[in-house]
């Protein structure tokens, strides 16, 4: 023996064992009582009409797993039949194994038996008309259509019905995958909108109470520890407000209850004078500079953004900025542009400082890119520069 593994023929369905057994019984039962297809044919004894019908019966019980066998065979049983007295139940054997070859073979079989059947159908009747002459030839080649044709075309039917419901079923998996792949990506994008709002709105207050905390503890004077106690339940206060803002954005709306207010360019000023008593004691000084011509509001997420890139500006500056002056320009540039510029002194400092993780300047990049801006920060000479230019008009935000 050479090795070849021959593929292994699953068992028959247990739908085609019943036919199989129906069928050559329904044939014995017919011959048993002398009704032929043809009982002029006295070629071969009228036994012989059974061995076609017991092989094609047999067939029935392969019909899904080998179709080109079927076919075959079948065809020259269905041949041989003719020379026998005949039985009606080989006809109909046939016409199942003609369907089922087209249902479960090969694609290119399934296309290919519907033509070629109907062209045989075509012969066989011009050549019937034109060997008999008589109009009864015609039924030649009906029957020959109902036997081949018929079932080719029934079975390609369902097969293409069948492979555009699975086509069907595809698309609609895709479209669910699809939609899911959409709803994980908001649900990510949401929630890192939700940690830039909450790392903007709670570091400020939390940077001030952690550097006046600070100098409360390294500094033994009552004066001092007073001031700076003072400066953190200010902020805690906010800080607190802040949190309840945050809260009630991300719950549903209920009957009654009035919408929280967005933070704007208006409030640069509160948000510039704050900083400026959280830094008094690291020697801070902070300046507003609001070259704004005044006109029509600009969009939301873009007013929103500008304040929150200020905001964090600031709390890096009294984390980290030397003593000295902190400048904040608000503007045009000239493309019509929306520019906001911090300037903080850039050094070493002696005095407390809140640590950072760097996720402020990250903040910053990703909320002016999500509205098509450009942003940079770092050291421009003996100052540390950001600057953000954000797009004015609402066309240009993209949600």
């Amino acid at each position: 023996m050479d090795g070849t593994v021959l593929p292994k023929i699953p068992p028959p369905h247990r739908d085609d064992v019943l036919l199989a057994v129906v069928s050559v019984l329904a044939g014995l039962l017919l011959w048993s009582l002398g009704v032929y297809s043809s009982g002029q044919r006295h070629f071969l004894p009228d036994w012989a009409a059974l061995v076609p019908l017991v092989v094609l019966g047999s067939l029935e019980l392969v019909r899904r797993t080998l179709p080109n066998l079927i076919l075959a065979v079948g065809t020259i049983g269905v041949i041989a039949d003719q020379f026998t007295v005949g039985s009606l139940a080989t006809v109909v054997i046939f016409t199942d194994l003609m369907y089922a070859a087209v249902v479960y073979g090969k694609p290119s079989m399934a296309r290919r038996l519907p033509v070629s059947t109907g062209l045989i159908t075509l012969v066989v009747t011009i050549a019937a008309l034109a060997w008999l002459r008589t109009p009864q030839a015609l039924l030649i080649g009906v029957v020959t259509g109902i036997v081949s044709f018929a079932p080719a075309l029934t079975g390609a039917t369902l097969r293409n019905h069948r492979e555009a419901a699975v086509a069907a079923r595809l698309r609609a998996e895709q479209t669910a995958l699809l939609a899911e792949m959409d709803r994980t990506q908001a649900v990510a994008a949401e929630r890192a909108r939700m940690a830039r709002e909450l790392h903007d709105m709670v570091a400020n207050h939390l940077s001030a109470i952690a550097i006046h905390s600070t100098a409360a503890l390294s500094i033994d004077s009552p004066a001092t520890s007073r001031e700076a106690l003072g400066v953190i339940r200010e902020n805690s206060v906010q800080g607190l407000a802040e949190m309840r803002r945050l809260i009630g954005l991300l719950r549903e709306a209920g009957a009654g209850e009035e919408a929280v207010a967005v933070p704007s360019l208006d409030g640069l000023e509160a948000l510039v004078g704050q900083a400026r008593t959280n830094g008094a004691a690291s020697g801070l000084d902070f300046v507003l500079l609001d070259a704004r011509e005044p006109g029509p509001p600009l969009p939301a997420p873009v007013e929103l953004a500008a304040y929150r890139i200020v905001q964090e500006s600031l709390t890096n500056a009294l984390k980290h900025a030397a003593p000295g002056t902190v400048t904040v320009r608000v503007g045009r540039d000239d493309d019509g542009l929306l520019t906001v510029e911090v300037d903080s002194p850039y050094g070493d400092r002696s005095g407390p400082r809140a640590p950072g993780s760097g996720a402020g300047l990250i903040g910053m990049r990703e909320r002016t890119e999500l509205l098509g801006g450009t942003f940079t920060a770092g050291p421009a000479g003996a100052v540390w520069q950001v600057r953000a230019a954000l797009p004015a008009e609402e066309r240009a935000v993209r949600v």
